[in-house]
């Protein structure tokens, strides 16, 4: 297991950490299996996305559209309760299988971790079964 730390620079951003996952397996032991990363945080997320030009902000743009303006309830900061909903929605984690000490994407295919409340350290786990 490894952790490592993300800087993000913008309240909303989506940052590729495809390659810091890759080079984590390189240094494996293990050949072929299964990575998981964990964003140990409530207002940020991590999936796949295709990321050509431009498809990070549509993303935010449609993550930001989905949630209601509504009066939330949170008790230390109700103005960061849809972070924490959209940070939910897309979940703090992702499995990939691997093999060779390289993950098995899809041809357009990479990790992302989607900053929801920035700008800050994230911390991320990373772990091959």
């Amino acid at each position: 297991m490894e952790t490592i730390t993300v800087a993000t620079t913008r309240k909303d951003q989506v940052l590729d950490i495809t390659d810091t996952i890759e080079s984590f397996l390189q240094r494996e032991e293990q050949e072929n299996g299964i990575c998981v990363a964990f964003a140990a945080h409530t207002t940020c997320a991590l999936t796949t996305a295709d990321l050509d030009p431009g498809t990070d902000l549509d993303l935010l743009a449609a993550l930001r559209h989905l949630l209601p303006h509504v009066s939330y309830r949170h008790p230390h900061d109700p103005t960061h309760t849809p972070d924490h909903i959209l940070s939910t929605l897309i979940g703090p984690s992702v499995a990939i299988p691997f093999a060779r000490h390289q993950l098995l994407l899809g041809t357009w295919q990479r990790v992302i971790l989607v900053e929801l409340d920035g700008p800050r350290q994230r911390t991320i786990h990373l772990a091959c079964m």
